[in-house]
This record gives C-alpha cells, sequence and structure tokens, in this order.
C-alpha cells in the first residue's frame, strides 16, 4: 500500500498537508504515515533534565497526533501511524523516507508568510531532485472545500 508521509508540526500549515494527505490517501485506497521531529536542541541540558523535555515532546507530539488521527479515521477512513524521530528535521525526513519504501509521496505544507513558504519546504525542494518519492506542497491559504475539489 503506497503512503503519504506528512509532517506533524507547531506550524499552521500543518494542517492542509494533514487534510490533504488523508483525503488522498481516502481516494487512492492508499494510508499516512504522520512524522514529527523532535529538534537535538531541545535536549543541550543535564542529562536528566533532558530525559523529562524528550517524555513531554513525546506526549505533546501524541496529543496532537491523536486529534488527526481521530479526524482522519472519522472523516476519511484513514487509520494513520505515527513515527517519532530525534534529530534534524531534514535531515531525519530524507532518512525516514529512504528507509520507509511503502512512502510513496511526500506532503508539506507551505506558509504564506513574507519569509517564503517554510523552512522544511525550502529546504526539501533543494533536494527534490534526490528524493525517491515526488513532493506534494499544500498551500496554507486552501480552504477545505477546494482541498476536497483538488483529491
Amino acid at each position: 500500500m503506497r503512503k503519504f508521509l506528512v509532517v506533524l508540526d507547531d506550524t499552521r500549515e500543518c494542517l492542509n498537508a494533514m487534510r490533504f494527505a488523508a483525503m488522498r490517501a481516502a481516494n487512492t485506497a492508499g494510508g499516512v504515515e504522520i512524522l514529527s521531529v523532535i529538534p537535538p536542541d531541545e535536549f543541550n541540558h543535564w542529562i536528566g533534565v533532558g530525559e523529562v523535555m524528550r517524555a513531554e515532546a513525546r506526549e505533546r507530539i501524541e496529543a496532537h497526533y491523536n486529534v488527526f488521527a481521530k479526524w482522519m479515521r472519522d472523516k476519511q477512513g484513514v487509520d494513520p501511524t505515527l513515527v517519532i524521530r530525534e534529530g534534524e528535521p531534514v535531515d531525519e525526513i530524507l532518512a525516514h523516507i529512504r528507509e520507509t519504501p511503502e512512502i510513496g509521496v511526500l506532503v508539506l505544507g507551505a506558509g504564506s508568510d513574507k519569509g517564503g513558504p517554510g523552512p522544511l519546504v525550502t529546504k526539501l525542494t533543494k533536494t527534490a531532485g534526490t528524493l525517491p518519492v515526488p513532493i506534494t506542497i499544500v498551500p496554507v491559504e486552501l480552504s477545505k472545500e477546494q482541498l476536497e475539489q483538488i483529491t
């Protein structure tokens, strides 16, 4: 089964990427894998404090995942899986894609701020020619109705 990989983070554009991935998976009998990356700079503390912070980050990720997963199951009939990795986000996304042959498409949300589409989109599109999967970039400004029309 082909899976759509979508990145879960604290950005506004993440929501439309999640919606798009779930709708495409539902319409193509595919699956959704949700990847969240905990950056290493969050744990540059004493070992005990770093472990507590790591556990808190995982709890926060799982809480966000549960909201998206419930919506995907209830509205789209898609049961997503969650993967949590630690490291530099772009490196971990690329490594996960290379390690998971079921992933067929990387879905990213693009921001609309003056600073550009966002750091993940900017960095990953620079390496798009070497990726083993296509990237779908979903604009943050698309409405639910527009998303439904294009999926």
